[in-house]
């Protein structure tokens, strides 16, 4: 506006204008943009008339869509990052030097070495229950404490009591049990630990024996034909630093012991073998955030693949540097959420990197519905759509998502044709 005021001030022919004319004219050019404005919204709208419009005007530019009834969903989309998960340590218990490390990365199943310690190996067995103690047939009573026991039985003449000596390896008078020189050997191991070690060496195809919670002679049989097959001696017994378990499959992290050093608990870090994602979502706005909850996944080249909530912490953590002014103090707090992938084949060969996590916000069902690019604004205020004749109709606006909006109105139905401006 201020270019216009000084090029009517440049002309020469207004010079000789009284004082105080240059504001009388900026009201009237401004007046005039004003009136022309509001003549070409309410042309534009079908409300004007005049004579040049007549029925012969040419139509409006611009294609046509029909209202439609649809599902509209809105879709929010977080950060969140690809991997196996948090790598946690093994529970080592070998004692001795470590001779040999798997390669990070590397998978591991039922059966397979873990690592090798004073070159013995450390063999992955599926379970939930940690081994606590060695496993095997109870140990036989030493040759001198049963010759100690024969001879103090035969010692003497008589008894204390007054009566016959009784020989040894004879029940005493009354006894229904076991022989003298049994009755303070210990009885076979029993337990969960049996129950799950022999569930894994059936299942590593060992037989001979019954899956029970009771250490017998036909397991410590399977247990000499498993050791020889790992090429140690055959004992019958099993190691506390023998085994270790894990609930399914391992992957290997990176190893935190090396070669030729002492063997400690955490010599070995493993994740599962299936990619999640992991959000740290808003703790403000998680309530997306539901175990079992469906959510789409887009990788690093853009493919979608499906996913579903399966744990949500429960404390919330603030980033450092996020907030207050300047960027200084705490940040927005947050919560992580862990995400799976069923089709694991669909996540490709990406295993690490940052991926798009979308959720749905809001939905609404069976809802008229137009593209956003339908809407034109009204003179007095609000949304209308342009009919196919040129007529305007106010509606009222709802959800917006995938590019459609949710339209409602007294003129508004299914299949009323709209037109799309150009």
């Amino acid at each position: 506006m201020s270019e216009t005021v000084t090029q009517i001030d440049d002309d020469p022919g207004l010079a000789r204008a009284p004082r105080g004319g240059r504001g009388r004219r900026t009201a009237l050019i401004v007046s005039a943009l004003v009136v022309v404005t509001t003549v070409a919204v309410v042309g534009a709208l079908g409300l004007g008339g005049g004579e040049d419009e007549g029925a012969g005007a040419p139509p409006r530019s611009g294609s046509t869509v029909a209202v439609t009834r649809a599902t509209l969903t809105e879709r929010t989309a977080v950060d969140g990052a690809l991997g196996y998960g948090t790598e946690i340590p093994l529970p080592v218990k070998a004692t001795g030097t470590v001779t040999w490390l798997p390669a990070a990365g590397a998978s591991v199943e039922r059966g397979e070495t873990l690592l090798r310690v004073d070159d013995r190996p450390t063999v992955l067995l599926y379970g939930t229950l940690p081994m606590y103690r060695e496993l095997g047939l109870p140990a036989a009573p030493s040759a001198s404490a049963t010759a100690g026991g024969a001879g103090s039985g035969e010692s003497g003449a008589q008894q204390s009591d007054g009566k016959a000596p009784v020989p040894s390896g004879s029940p005493a008078p009354g006894d229904t049990g076991t022989a003298g020189a049994g009755a303070d050997a210990p009885g076979p191991v029993k337990g969960m630990d049996v129950l799950q070690f022999e569930t894994n060496l059936a299942a590593l195809g060992y037989t001979g024996f019954t899956v029970d919670e009771t250490f017998t002679a036909g397991t410590a049989g399977a247990v000499e034909r498993w050791q020889k097959s790992l090429g140690l001696p055959r004992t019958g017994r099993v190691g506390v630093g023998d085994v270790i378990y894990s609930a399914g499959k391992v992957r290997i992290g990176r190893p935190a012991g090396r070669l030729g050093a002492a063997v400690g608990e955490d010599a070995l870090t493993y994740t599962g073998t299936a990619r999640k994602v992991v959000v740290d979502a808003s703790a403000a706005d998680a309530a997306w955030a539901v175990r079992g909850a469906a959510v789409t996944i887009r990788l690093p080249d853009e493919t979608a693949v499906k996913g579903e909530v399966t744990s949500v912490g429960r404390q919330a953590t603030a980033a450092e540097g996020g907030g207050g002014e300047g960027g200084s103090g705490e940040g927005e707090a947050t919560v992580p959420v862990t995400i799976t992938i069923k089709d694991q084949k669909a996540v490709g060969k990406w295993e690490s990197g940052p991926v798009t996590v979308e959720y749905v916000g809001r939905e609404v069902k069976d809802v008229l519905t137009v593209p956003v690019a339908a809407l034109v604004a009204l003179a007095e205020g609000g949304h209308g759509l342009e009919t196919a004749d040129g007529t305007f109709v106010a509606v009222r606006t709802g959800l917006f998502a995938d590019g459609d909006v949710e339209v409602s109105g007294p003129a508004v139905r299914d299949g009323l044709k709209v037109r799309i401006p150009e």
